[in-house]
């Protein structure tokens, strides 16, 4: 299958107004470890890699993924908010990844509590987020499985936009769409001092999140598993799960949708 190389002359073209530094390279293990090892980066530098080859995902997994096959791309954001509202930078790239497949495709996508896209007509992942902090920088990484075959997914759980019905998507394109996206929604949320509610950020992560409403098991890193009902994110982004002690505001876990009783 011949893939195309991403165009690094027309994402410049269409990103520099906004972004200081945009960058793509053949291989390497991590865009997120490679920005996240440049002291010198400014605010708003993104990364891309047409093959990653140790890249990590939530709780230190690691994953790879055919060369061209999708996109592999971090983002370093300096944000001048207060520390204790960082933690909606993974659930805003969340929002601005499911704008921009539902401009550059006719999937229909939602959100999983803190950081998967998911395909609607199955509920399999699109795509991860995975935000890491150094100092005064988040690095914010994702990765989107694009016309990745069903021989290359990693798992059964994952699918790509090809699989579920979009061929011949443009990666350069849907790039400059989430990193529009991204910039825009990072200014708001900025402006607003990282006042998710102020910025509108709240609501339509809401309206975007599959995980609110439903039964759900969250595993936390240390193993402890909490079984539930979600029912909100609070004003910091956590997840608020109603279980049988109460409502517990989780930041970080390993969420599982259940069916309903």
């Amino acid at each position: 299958m011949e893939r195309r190389a991403l165009d690094l002359a027309r994402l410049r073209a269409a990103l520099d107004a906004r972004w200081a530094r945009i960058d793509v390279v053949a291989e390497t293990e991590s865009t997120n470890a490679d920005l996240l090892a440049d002291a010198e980066a400014p605010d708003r530098s993104a990364l891309a890699a047409e093959h990653q080859a140790a890249g990590r995902g939530r709780f230190d997994r690691s994953w790879a993924s055919p060369a061209r096959a999708g996109l592999t791309f971090s983002a370093l954001l300096r944000p001048a908010v207060p520390i204790q509202h960082w933690g909606w930078l993974p659930l805003l790239a969340g929002v601005a990844l499911h704008e921009a497949v539902t401009e550059c495709t006719s999937i229909a996508t939602s959100l999983k509590w803190p950081n998967d896209l998911l395909a609607d007509s199955d509920g399999r992942k699109l795509a991860g987020v995975l935000a890491q902090t150094s100092g005064p920088a988040v690095v914010v990484g994702i990765g989107i499985n694009v016309d990745t075959t069903a021989a290359e997914l990693p798992v059964d759980t994952a699918t790509s936009l090809a699989l579920a019905g979009a061929d011949g998507v443009d990666r350069t394109e849907l790039l400059i769409a989430v990193l529009v996206r991204l910039d825009a929604r990072y200014a708001q949320w900025s402006d607003c001092l990282g006042d998710a509610a102020a910025c509108g950020l709240a609501a339509d992560y809401r309206e975007a999140c599959a995980t609110i409403g439903r039964p759900v098991r969250v595993t936390m890193a240390d193993g402890t598993v909490v079984d539930g009902e979600a029912r909100d994110v609070d004003e910091i982004g956590r997840l608020v799960v109603a279980s049988a002690d109460g409502d517990q505001a989780i930041g970080a876990g390993d969420v599982e949708h259940l069916r309903p009783a």
